[in-house]
């Protein structure tokens, strides 16, 4: 391609790259509990020390989220999404070293470490490339490569684990040793997301720097910026933590995130683990996980998708997803009835729609972030919002496996001692009830979520009315 060839469009192949991304992601996180039961009988652990090597993550996602958005709005959004990647796709391959529970705590701490940084770096790039009628959508796109990797992660990574390698390749068996199939899947997923750096490398640019760019988008992008947010072009002086700590939006969206994103998790994590133990699937019959996950994925863009539409109307941005956001809590009541009824179809019917009411819902907070934060600390602000998530999703983490476990038989390790000081009674409340009480509470988090956000007037820390170019 010369120097003076255009791409058309070319914030969307930006986005099919954040997307490409997310699906690595997402691939690299799925892969621990697509192969749970079997990495837990090779590793020899139980339900509780699974539940630590997913604690031990998110608490590695939570430090890396605190820091990654600084880094971001601090080194650009190229250079940050480069280092991001690089780390979590080793790290990944890393894990296929692992011989023990805290080896593989080790690994995933790693993870967690590179994997939190690609979502304030998206961010930081939707709202570098994007107008504001189509942040949504193009946040759904790239989500739904989230949701895409852990459709696919089964089928990608359960062949690997049950392949017999001593008898058609005992090399590969006599190097990797015990649980080859599920070492050689770390491997091979990981090892993609250095091959996604090179496409990136060579088209990420900001748009004014951009040769690929056509004048007519980048009159698009510089009119959109000057007509929604005047002001941002006249103070270009990054918050500073005290600013972002004082911003009311940081407190409600990171409450919101730590209350919803839970269900979330819950998915990615137990699910599986939920229908191998109450539903008795086998390992290859959790194949059928993918249906949940192209079920977020259709959540992701419909989402987006709906919001843009009634943004079209005229309706300020941040208005347009808290009424996207309602009518997804209003959906999430449904969650018991997944346990509660005797068919896998029918269950799974309903697993469907939270999961779709769930990720549309998650994709219009994080547009909220978008809207009420100037562009200069966005990936900062979106960063500290996002701890709330990983937060939730340790304490939902704890207090499922007291719901599935009962009581310990071992020490309690740091996680778990850090857990009981704060969630002492409800794990005691909960402790051998089963996931049947967990889908119970999951109908009320969004409900109680959309009531906090509203009644704290996030809608009304943007401007009131953007002018739609």
């Amino acid at each position: 391609m010369n120097s003076t060839a255009k791409l058309a469009g070319l914030r969307w192949w930006i986005v099919a790259l954040l997307f490409g991304a997310a699906v690595l992601n997402y691939v690299d996180r799925q892969t621990l509990s697509a192969l749970a039961p079997t990495i837990q009988q090779d590793l020899a652990m139980d339900d509780r020390a699974y539940a630590n090597v997913v604690n031990i993550f998110l608490v590695a996602y939570t430090i890396a989220y605190l820091v990654s958005g600084r880094i971001a709005d601090r080194m650009g959004t190229r250079a940050s999404m480069v280092l991001f990647v690089a780390w979590w796709s080793v790290a990944n391959m890393l894990t296929a070293a692992a011989q023990g529970v805290r080896s593989l705590g080790a690994f995933r701490f790693a993870l967690g470490l590179g994997e939190a940084g690609v979502w304030p770096a998206a961010s930081k790039a939707v709202s570098e490339w994007f107008p504001a009628r189509e942040r949504a959508l193009a946040i759904g796109f790239y989500t739904m490569g989230a949701t895409m990797g852990a459709t696919v992660a089964p089928y990608l990574v359960i062949p690997l684990a049950t392949y017999a390698y001593s008898e058609t390749m005992p090399a590969v068996a006599n190097w990797l040793g015990q649980g080859t199939g599920w070492r050689l899947a770390f491997i091979l997923t990981g090892s993609l997301g250095l091959v996604w750096l090179v496409p990136w490398l060579l088209l990420y640019r900001q748009p004014q720097q951009s040769k690929l760019i056509s004048p007519a988008e980048l009159q698009l992008l510089e009119e959109s910026a000057a007509a929604e947010n005047p002001a941002d072009s006249i103070k270009t002086n990054a918050w500073t933590w005290k600013q972002v700590f004082l911003f009311r939006g940081t407190w409600l969206l990171l409450l919101g995130r730590l209350i919803t994103d839970p269900v979330w998790y819950f998915y990615q994590f137990w699910f599986p683990k939920y229908l191998s133990a109450d539903r008795h699937l086998s390992q290859e019959q959790l194949k059928i996980t993918w249906i949940i996950y192209a079920a977020a994925g259709a959540g992701s863009l419909l989402g987006g998708w709906v919001s843009g539409q009634i943004v079209k109307r005229g309706v300020a941005p941040a208005a347009s997803r808290l009424w996207v956001m309602l009518g997804c809590a209003c959906a999430m009541p449904l969650s018991p009835l997944i346990a509660q009824v005797t068919g896998l179809s029918l269950a799974m019917t309903f697993t469907v729609c939270t999961v779709c009411a769930s990720l549309a819902w998650l994709i219009n907070i994080s547009s909220l972030v978008v809207d009420v934060v100037p562009r200069h600390s966005l990936g900062t602000v979106f960063s500290v919002v996002a701890t709330g998530s990983t937060i939730g999703g340790i304490a939902m983490n704890m207090i499922v496996a007291t719901m599935v476990s009962g009581p310990s038989s071992r020490p309690a390790g740091f996680l778990d001692q850090a857990v009981n000081a704060l969630l002492g009674p409800v794990l005691e409340l909960v402790q051998g009830h089963g996931y049947a009480q967990w889908f119970l509470v999951m109908a009320f988090l969004h409900p109680l979520a959309w009531i906090l956000l509203k009644a704290g007037g996030v809608h009304r820390l943007a401007a009131p009315k953007i002018l739609i170019p």
